[in-house]
């Protein structure tokens, strides 16, 4: 099979697999050693996955997440649990009080800017070698120091009986689940993350993806439809740097 030259591929997560498992779909299709993505989604969440193939591109991963990210999520008001999403395991349920759209936008409003936020015990952040959830499962709790957050937008989309959905432009090292908890909180219920779907990522737009699908079947139809859709190099850090 021919070299093929490194690049960025945008993938569209489809829920369900795991993000490494995306990267495993574009090493098999490319026959390349040295993949890597510029920031996890959980197996529940959807949207734009960036994935570095080859050496040069994969260097490039830390100027990459440095860029803002935008996405839409989906809060469950009125249920608490300790994963701070739907995977987790419900440790608190409370009446969900009568919220206008003015409590709630106001609510909204008062986590735009920078602010501390408590990283969450399911997380991939080391403590001694071992990510957080590895202690996490077996009901150690370790608390990680407040890490500072930029979030520059957020806003209500609408809402379903219990459920709020809501849109969010932040920084980098923003975790959706804790701000989905934060909220919570704030409106005096409580709330976890049910759906997440990221749109953005620095200058990459889900748009512009390729249907994460599509990698599954046919190794050689794979292989194609990257390489029709990869991102040069020199392109990517062009465009990165214009939108750090």
């Amino acid at each position: 099979m021919q070299a093929v030259a490194p690049g960025v591929i945008l993938l569209d997560k489809p829920v369900g697999p795991t993000s490494f498992r995306m990267v495993q779909l574009v090493r098999r299709a490319l026959q390349i050693k040295k993949v890597g993505h510029t920031g996890t989604l959980d197996p529940f969440a959807s949207g734009l996955l960036v994935i570095c193939s080859g050496r040069a591109a994969t260097k490039t991963i830390p100027l990459l997440m440095e860029g803002e990210k935008e996405y839409t999520a989906t809060l469950q008001l009125g249920i608490e649990t300790d994963s701070q999403d739907l995977t987790g395991t419900v440790i608190r349920r409370s009446p969900v009080p009568d919220l206008s759209s003015t409590r709630i936008e106001e609510c909204l409003g008062a986590f735009v800017g920078e602010q501390l936020q408590q990283p969450p015990n399911f997380s991939a952040l080391k403590f001694q070698g071992k990510p957080l959830y590895y202690y996490a499962r077996k009901g150690v709790t370790v608390e990680k120091e407040p890490r500072l957050i930029f979030v520059r937008e957020i806003e209500a989309l609408g809402r379903q009986e219990d459920q709020l959905q809501i849109r969010v432009v932040c920084g980098k090292g923003t975790y959706i689940r804790a701000l989905a908890a934060d909220i919570g909180a704030a409106l005096g219920c409580g709330a976890h993350l049910v759906a997440l779907r990221r749109l953005r990522n620095g200058p990459f737009s889900v748009a512009d993806a390729v249907a994460g699908d599509a990698l599954v079947d046919d190794r050689q139809a794979a292989c194609e439809l990257l390489l029709k859709n990869m991102l040069p190099v020199d392109d990517l850090i062009a465009g990165c740097r214009k939108n750090v």
